[in-house]
């Protein structure tokens, strides 16, 4: 017990040291830079070429979707997940060792040639998280916690990180088993985290881009439209458009859906106009809903 007070009390001393190297730009990566830097990028290219004309460029939540972003890339993990997420490592990590076993390593990939352990990760996590996707769209539990994304009513780039913290703790959770169970040679993933950042934007932005041969392989603003939309066709009840980076997913699984353009539909969900508003009212909405039905 005592070992994992300790990796508590690092866990928030070690993090709090990296935003503020992050902050103060003395940290390797810089990433609350490349955060600020690429989504002034995208929003200066919804400013030249805005695809709805009308959308005012600081649209409906711009600003609490500013605040999610922020809130769920750095101070989540500073006020508890980085702590928590430690001391299920190093339990895990314990576990294996009263199983004789070091680690969980079954393909080993670090001989390869440095880009193709990088693309490899880019595409394996990306199916990770597609399903993991489907999940929230399919578990009512977890629905719950993704309807704070789905909430959108006026969709810009921001909304990409517009979503509740549980959400980071279910992806991570579901995936860390199966990226541990590969063996890469690089230990720095910076370059493939960048590059969703930049596509998660880029398709939840007010850009007329997508369809033809590109549409088919990286997700864009006119195929996750429809995966925001408030009215679903009646064989994908659960949604369609899954794919976070990349939309081949959906074309090999039956789940994509462009039936037109998507322009100007209506966004979020039945009864979306009842849905709470604000950050804290929409953070704790899915707690207070699930202790009502428990207590019916």
């Amino acid at each position: 017990m005592s070992s994992f007070i300790e990796t508590i009390f690092r866990s928030y001393r070690d993090y709090a040291n990296y935003l503020w190297m992050e902050v103060t730009g003395r940290s390797e990566h810089h990433y609350f830079y490349w955060l600020i830097g690429l989504s002034l990028l995208v929003w200066f290219l919804e400013f030249l070429n805005p695809w709805r004309k009308g959308q005012p460029l600081i649209r409906r939540d711009f600003w609490l979707d500013f605040f999610y972003m922020f809130f769920n890339f750095f101070l989540f993990s500073l006020i508890v997940y980085n702590a928590l997420s430690n001391v299920f490592v190093d339990a895990f990590n314990e576990f294996l060792a009263v199983l004789g076993l070091e680690n969980l390593v079954a393909i080993e990939i670090g001989s390869w040639p440095g880009w193709t352990q990088y693309l490899f990760l880019f595409v394996f996590v990306d199916f990770i998280q597609w399903n993991v996707h489907r999940l929230l769209h399919r578990v009512p539990w977890l629905w719950e916690f993704h309807k704070v994304h789905h909430s959108v009513r006026e969709m810009g780039f921001a909304a990409h990180l517009r979503f509740h913290f549980m959400e980071t703790v279910v992806y991570k959770s579901i995936q860390y088993i199966p990226v541990a169970m590969i063996g890469f040679g690089i230990d720095d993933f910076f370059l493939v985290h960048i590059i969703a950042l930049l596509i998660g934007h880029l398709n939840h932005a007010n850009l007329p881009w997508g369809y033809g041969k590109v549409g088919y392989l990286f997700n864009n603003p006119k195929m996750h439209i429809w995966h925001h939309a408030k009215d679903l066709p009646p064989n994908h009840k659960y949604g369609v458009n899954f794919g976070l980076s990349l939309s081949l997913w959906d074309y090999l699984f039956g789940t994509a859906y462009i039936p037109k353009s998507g322009k100007n539909i209506e966004l979020g969900f039945e009864k979306v106009e009842e849905y709470p508003s604000g950050f804290i009212n929409q953070v704790i909405y899915p707690f207070k809903k699930a202790f009502k039905k428990s207590k019916n």
